[in-house]
Parts: structure tokens; C-alpha cells; sequence
């Protein structure tokens, strides 16, 4: 409903900025104008009784403006490129690396000079693991910032992160980088102020005088890290009060119920925007809003800041993206795109944490059934949002979809999820990988699996036996498991080092400030005399390179693999193989997975369910040509192989 006193609020702000209305970019103004009456609802309802809501709208307002402003013309013609593609990131064209720069080069500097790495691979999309500045043996991996707006000295300069920008730009490559909307460090200066006494800047934390109202909320709230760092309160001796810290000590959760957080953080956002980030990943937004008597995650009013920080973006730096890192619950997932009057207006993206999981369930028991019982969840996820689709990231691998599709599947979900942590940990008899349990719960057995794509895959294993025979089988794996990911939909993303088949990093172990997180061993420091070997025929790197370099090229070629929900997926046939139809007009793909290490076979007639059976049917992968039910009764696929089929006439 039109709201004649917001827009004269509007009018004012933008006058006050020394704005003449009519000679305005119409488009902004009309984004502006159309957003408000959601960025007011949205506004009021998290701070509507709050006795300074008029005073800091206000300031919001101004924000947006100001953003917008500042925003260059540069920026502002690429926002209009984005917007006439409609939706840019669903494209089949994308695909990307996460990496550490430290990690992985060096600094930001390097980085520049390893572009071309990148365009050989065929990576047009890169995620920087957060490089702003944290403190040294208190960042959790940079996680704990001590300053949004300055670059970390580890990893160069604020002016060598905008050249790595400008220039990603002019070579038609994007960049994401991380925003840690849930807490900062208490090196900070706002935490400092507030230990210094500053009410202030204590009432941007979670401070408490005594344990009163720290016992409500722990008696609800789960430990997130209950071997290091048990509790989600931590006492300051600076200023006498019981902190708010729910990842690790060090970690001061914002409170933002107070509107002073909200605005504060969002014109970080804009800073990031207004640097020319293509895609922001909001790290753990289901944290954002706590309350007593809760888990405090994924309350409402978290969805109510996503959407709110969505609105405002929208009107000020149209062509940025949201990511939100919610490795939550199938369906929890699901809200993160929003719903209802906000359905595809809350985040972009978010991390198809549950088909990952569930690609590794496969791969361990051979068995596709867990898989296809949660399906019908995912598929929820609303047209013009994307999945980021991965088999790997810097963090551990969770096994948390629901119990009931494990049970739908004839497994009992305790001893289920047993078998496959004892199989990646290489505890299960006969088991190729090598991982580990990170964050084992005493109470629960809880844990989640740390590892490498490659060493959970047998490569580590089979190098160390020097098994030629199960290093082409763990190859295979990997490249199975990295197809999968890739033609699914969403926007692939490849984590630094799976690329050439890096196996575990066990060099952490060797640091005190990391050996306690056994998931740095999938972080690994890159070796580039070793990279070379991606030139070098018959090696490892250049098998697994190469392979991964055709999968980018083949998703690029074909534009039916954009995520257009367009999936479907296929008959089980065998319960061994995973298929899925992409399909847009006219254009059919079948992709299939034999998660198996038996050869499996599939009935021609699969092919007849999905409109007219084809004569033949052209491999991608292979470049073969096969001609329905001629040679065989059954299509046959190979120990861990994956087919791209197109049906030709």
C-alpha cells in the first residue's frame, strides 16, 4: 500500500543530501520508492517499540542514500548490465573457487598473478575467505574481525583488495567476499569501548551483570563448540559483565535488538557494495537474533534482518547478491529464500549443505536412497534464487538432514549416521578414507567429518600404499562427486586444492593457534612447484586438473544446466545410480551418477518416462554416441562414472 508521509520522508532525505528530485536517476528513485513501504514493515517490525525507532529509521534512510551516492558510475552501469540478464547469477557460465589467500599464494598481491591459473581452469567467480584484519591466533580462520573496513596486513593492503576487484571486473570475473554479521572480535573497537565502560557500545553486545539472564538462555541453547569452547557466555574482567559468546571466547555476539547494531553493520554491507562485491556471503545468519527460552537460531525476526538488509541493498547497489551460510535443516534452509510477500526477496544464495552431505552418504554406502528421500524439500527453493552446490568448503561436513529420510530409506538413523562417521574417519573396516571427527559431542555422539575432497575419496590411502588400482579408483570418485555438484543447478564452487587433488594438510598441527581444529587439515598450503604438475601427463594434479577443467567447459556449453528450476528428477531404477533431467524448451539432459563400486545397470525405458524416446544418446563426457537398447538390454555405467546423455534423433 503507497505511503504518502514515507515518501515525503523519502524526499526529505534525499534533499537533505542535496538531491534535486527531478533531475534524480529515475531508476534509483523508483527502486527507492517501491522497497520503502517493505523497508518500513520490515523496520517496525523489529524495532517498532523501541524508544529510538523514529531517530535511527532516520538514519537508515540516510544510509541508503548515502550509499547510493557513493556508489561510482562504474559500479552503477554494471548493476544495469546485471539487471537486464535478470537474475546474472543463474547462469550456466559461472563457476568458482573458494580459497584461503594466505593459503593459497600468499597475499593479495600474488593473488593478482594467479589469475590466469584460474582462466586455464576455467574459475570466473572467486570467494575470499574473509582477509580483514582479526587478531593473530584469535581469528578462527579470520571469522573474528576486529576491523570490517580494514585489510588484515597478512594479507596485503584495502588498496590491493580494490586493484584484485577492479581487475577481476575487466576480465569478466566476479568476487565474493564474507560479511560476519553475528559477532566481531573483542579486539573491535566497539568491544573495546564497551569494556572500557561505554554503555553505548555495551548495549551493541549481549552484557549482563550477573548470571541471571545467562542461565535462561543457556538452558536452551546448544553448545556450538562443546569440546573448545563450551558455554555461550564469557566474563569479561574489563568491565565486570557476563559477553554473549556463542562460536568461541574471543567472539562477542551483536545484539541486534538494539537498531544502532542494524544500521551500524549495514553500512559495512555498503562499504563491501560500494567496493564492487558481486556476491556477499552473510556468514552464520541464523544466529543474527537471539531470545531467552529459545536455541536462538533461526528465529523469525533473523529471516526479518535478512529481508530488511535485502530491501535496503536492493535500492542502493542493485547487483550485489546475498549469500546466506545457513547450514541448517533441510527445511530450515528452505526459509533463508525467503516466503510468503518475500518469497526469492530475503538471500540469492544459499550453500546446498544437504545434497553435499547427502552426495557423501551415497559414497559411502553406495546407496542412493537417502539421497532421494530429500528431494522433495530441496526442490521447494523458489524460482530466481541458486544453490552455491559444492562437495567441499573449509568447513566440516555435517550429516544433518532429518532422521525421517534415513528411515524412509530402510536405515536406523543412529547406527546410519555411526556408519558414516566410522567410514570417513577410517575407522570402519575396509574404509579408504582418511578424515577425522571434529566437534565430537560427548553427551550425543554428535560429530562432524573433517577431510579433504581427496583423502575422503581413498587418494591419501592409495598414495601412501602406493596402489596404482585405487588411485584411479579415488580419481574417479572425486570427478564423480564433482559432476554431480556441477550439473545439478546453482553455482558451482570448487574449494582450492580439490581442483588437482590436494590431500590432507597435516602442517596445522605443527600451530597452536590452530591445532586444536582438526579442520584445518583440509585447508591446505598450496605447493606451486607441485601445481605444475598439471602439465605434466599421467600425474595426479594433471588427471584430476584436467578432468576438472572439461567439467567447468562442458556446464559452460551447456545452457540447460542454468538454475532455472529445471530440475527433475529421474526413476530409481537402480538403487545405485542417481539421475536427474535438466531441461529447458526443447533441450533434454540426463545426467547420471553410479555412486557404486560394481558396474550398474539401467533400463532403456528410463529414457521413455521423459517425453519421446530417443534413438541414440550423446555422452558429453566421453564423446560417445549410444544407440538405445542396440547393443545391450540395459544401460551399463562403470564403477563410480557419471554419464551427460542429450537424446539425439
Amino acid at each position: 500500500m503507497y505511503n504518502y508521509s514515507l515518501h515525503q520522508q523519502i524526499n526529505k532525505e534525499l534533499q537533505s543530501h542535496g538531491i534535486d528530485i527531478g533531475a534524480i536517476d529515475i531508476s534509483f528513485y523508483t527502486r527507492f520508492v517501491a522497497n520503502a513501504t517493505a523497508i518500513d514493515a520490515l523496520y517496525g517490525e523489529l524495532y517498532g517499540s523501541h524508544p529510538k525507532a523514529k531517530e535511527v529509521f532516520a538514519q537508515l534512510l540516510n544510509s541508503v542514500c548515502t550509499a547510493y551516492i557513493n556508489r561510482a558510475d562504474t559500479l552503477k552501469h554494471r548493476d544495469e548490465e546485471k539487471e537486464a540478464k535478470i537474475n546474472w547469477f543463474l547462469s550456466n557460465e559461472l563457476a568458482g573457487m573458494s580459497l584461503y589467500v594466505d593459503r593459497f599464494c600468499g597475499n593479495i598481491k600474488n593473488l593478482l598473478g594467479k589469475l590466469d591459473y584460474f582462466k586455464k581452469l576455467g574459475v570466473n567467480f572467486l570467494h575470499l575467505m574473509p582477509v580483514f584484519k582479526s587478531p593473530e591466533g584469535e581469528s578462527d580462520g579470520g571469522y573474528a574481525v576486529s576491523n570490517f573496513r580494514e585489510v588484515d596486513e597478512r594479507f596485503g593492503t584495502l588498496l590491493d583488495l580494490q586493484m584484485l576487484q577492479h581487475t577481476m571486473s575487466e576480465q569478466g570475473m566476479y568476487l565474493m567476499i564474507d560479511i560476519v554479521l553475528n559477532h566481531t572480535s573483542h579486539c573491535h573497537a566497539w568491544a573495546q569501548k564497551a569494556k572500557e565502560g561505554d554503555k553505548y557500545y555495551q548495549d551493541f553486545f549481549y552484557m549482563y551483570n550477573d548470571r541471571s539472564l545467562p542461565d535462561k538462555f543457556d538452558a536452551a541453547m546448544p553448545d556450538i563448540f562443546p569440546e573448545s569452547s563450551p558455554g555461550n557466555f564469557t566474563y569479561s574482567e574489563e568491565c565486570h559483565k557476563w559477553v554473549m559468546t556463542v562460536f568461541h571466547q574471543y567472539q562477542w555476539d551483536l545484539n541486534y535488538t538494539n537498531p544502532d547494531v542494524f544500521v551500524a553493520m549495514l553500512e559495512n554491507i555498503f562499504f563491501y557494495a560500494n567496493m564492487g562485491v558481486d556476491v556477499l556471503r552473510i556468514d552464520a545468519p541464523a544466529f543474527i537474533w537471539k531470545e531467552p527460552g529459545t536455541n536462538s537460531q533461526n528465529l523469525p525476526k533473523a529471516h526479518s534482518i535478512l529481508r530488511l538488509i535485502k530491501q535496503c541493498v536492493q535500492v542502493a547497489a542493485p547487483g550485489m547478491a546475498l549469500l546466506g551460510e545457513a547450514i541448517v535443516a533441510p527445511a530450515e534452509i528452505m526459509k533463508y529464500f525467503g516466503n510468503g510477500l518475500y518469497t526469492a526477496k530475503e538471500c540469492d544464495f544459499a550453500y546446498n549443505a544437504t545434497q553435499m552431505a547427502l552426495q557423501w552418504d551415497a559414497l559411502a554406502t553406495g546407496d542412493t536412497k537417502v539421497m532421494l528421500n530429500a528431494q522433495h524439500v530441496l526442490l521447494q527453493k523458489p524460482y530466481g534464487t541458486s544453490w552455491i552446490s559444492y562437495t567441499r568448503c573449509h568447513d566440516d561436513i555435517g550429516l544433518g538432514y532429518d532422521d525421517y529420510m534415513i528411515e524412509n530409506a530402510g536405515y536406523n538413523p543412529y547406527e546410519h549416521r555411526r556408519f558414516l562417521k566410522e567410514y570417513y574417519s577410517g575407522a570402519y573396516p575396509g574404509s579408504p578414507a582418511k578424515g577425522a571427527l571434529f566437534s565430537v559431542n560427548p553427551k550425543t555422539q554428535d560429530a562432524r567429518i573433517s577431510g579433504s575432497l581427496a583423502s575422503l575419496c581413498g587418494l591419501e590411502k592409495a598414495l601412501n600404499e602406493n596402489n596404482a588400482v585405487e588411485t584411479e579408483t579415488s580419481i574417479n570418485k572425486i570427478l564423480l562427486m564433482q559432476a554431480h555438484s556441477f550439473f545439478i543447478g546453482g553455482l558451482p564452487m570448487i574449494f582450492y586444492g580439490d581442483e588437482l587433488g590436494y590431500t590432507n594438510d597435516y602442517s596445522y598441527l605443527h600451530d597452536h593457534s590452530k591445532s586444536y581444529d582438526n579442520r584445518w587439515m583440509h585447508r591446505p598450503v598450496i605447493n606451486w612447484e607441485k601445481n605444475k604438475n598439471i602439465d605434466i601427463a599421467g600425474t595426479v594434479e594433471q588427471k584430476v586438473f584436467s578432468a576438472t577443467q572439461r567439467l567447468i567447459s562442458l556446464r559452460k556449453k551447456l545452457t540447460v544446466v542454468g538454475d532455472y528450476k529445471n530440475l527433475v528428477w529421474l526413476s530409481p531404477h537402480n538403487a545405485h545410480v542417481a539421475g536427474y533431467l535438466r531441461q529447458q524448451k526443447e533441450k533434454r539432459l540426463f545426467c547420471l551418477f553410479n555412486f557404486s563400486g560394481q558396474e550398474a545397470h539401467v533400463t532403456w525405458y528410463l529414457f521413455k518416462e521423459y517425453g519421446n524416446a530417443p534413438a541414440k544418446l550423446y555422452n558429453f563426457w566421453n564423446d560417445e554416441l549410444l544407440t538405445v537398447g542396440h547393443d545391450h538390454e540395459y544401460l551399463v555405467a562403470a564403477p563410480y562414472s557419471f554419464l551427460l546423455l542429450e537424446p539425439r534423433c
